[in-house]
């Protein structure tokens, strides 16, 4: 099994280095007879809030990387990229650093990934890009407190291991453990998205007044990331108020894909047949 390491809060951040140390004991307690690899394709710096942005390649077609080190994993090749997450994820599981991937990991996230933050998250994006060129993958986060226990989340993270290297490629994991020694984790349970959200509202302006031609709008933020807020309107299966409740929360997410839901069968013959109208004007 190859490994394919990145995240989004930068390649020198604590939360990778922990899930790169806990990566090099799993590689070092391997059967004889199997293959354990990992490789660390990381952004040089903070990246968080990106989704599966890419960026203008086009622009500039060509990545800089440099050579990195984490202490207590030097046997795992690692490289900071001068990129997002998503596009680590796209170089690294095209086999650009001489390692040809299994499976993406992408974390230890410092903050919760709940909610409707899944779909702007940097650490999620990463393996949602992996999954388009069959790849399987768990984002990883982490609650976020004081003193962070990272530890705690890549425990947890390398006991899913065994289960994702075994399932259909494709197979996505967003992972979320409580900010707990492991000790006083209560288990794992499996997590709805909630619909907590990043934001939750913008302002408002004092006094009801217009928008002036330039300004600030005050962001008041929502319970998904980093830190958990209020969850107390989710049911308590939802990811945060698993967290909550001192679980780790596990789902299975899905990429982009077509939605074949026959509903829109109407709509979108509807739609076709209406662009065909217009475009027969021009002929």
């Amino acid at each position: 099994m190859r490994i394919l390491l990145t995240n989004d809060d930068g390649v020198g951040a604590p939360g990778i280095a922990v899930l790169a140390r806990a990566l090099t004991r799993w590689i070092e307690r391997g059967p004889s007879d199997e293959v354990r690899e990992a490789v660390i394709v990381a952004p040089d710096v903070n990246y968080s809030g990106m989704s599966a942005a890419v960026g203008d390649v086009f622009d500039h077609p060509s990545v800089r990387y440099r050579r990195h080190r984490i202490a207590g994993a030097e046997g795992i090749d690692t490289y900071a990229l001068e990129a997002p997450p998503a596009l680590c994820a796209l170089l690294g599981a095209l086999g650009s650093f001489d390692h040809q991937p299994d499976l993406v990991l992408s974390g230890i996230n410092a903050g919760a990934n709940v909610g409707r933050s899944v779909l702007h998250s940097g650490t999620v994006g990463a393996i949602l890009t992996a999954a388009q060129l069959g790849l399987s993958g768990m984002a990883i986060s982490v609650q976020w407190g004081e003193d962070v226990h990272y530890d705690t989340a890549a425990a947890v993270a390398v006991e899913v291991l065994e289960e994702l290297m075994n399932a259909p490629s494709r197979t996505l994991f967003n992972l979320n453990v409580p900010n707990l020694p492991a000790a006083a984790l209560h288990g794992v349970r499996r997590g709805r998205i909630s619909t907590a959200g990043v934001v939750k509202s913008a302002g408002p302006r004092a006094g009801g007044e217009p928008l002036a031609e330039e300004g600030d709008l005050p962001l008041r933020l929502g319970a998904a990331s980093p830190q958990l807020g209020d969850v107390s309107d989710e049911a308590p299966d939802d990811d945060g108020a698993l967290l909550a409740a001192g679980y780790a929360s596990l789902t299975p997410l899905r990429g982009p894909h077509e939605d074949t839901d026959t509903a829109l069968d109407g709509p979108m013959a509807r739609a076709l047949a209406a662009i065909s109208r217009h475009l027969e004007t021009y002929r």
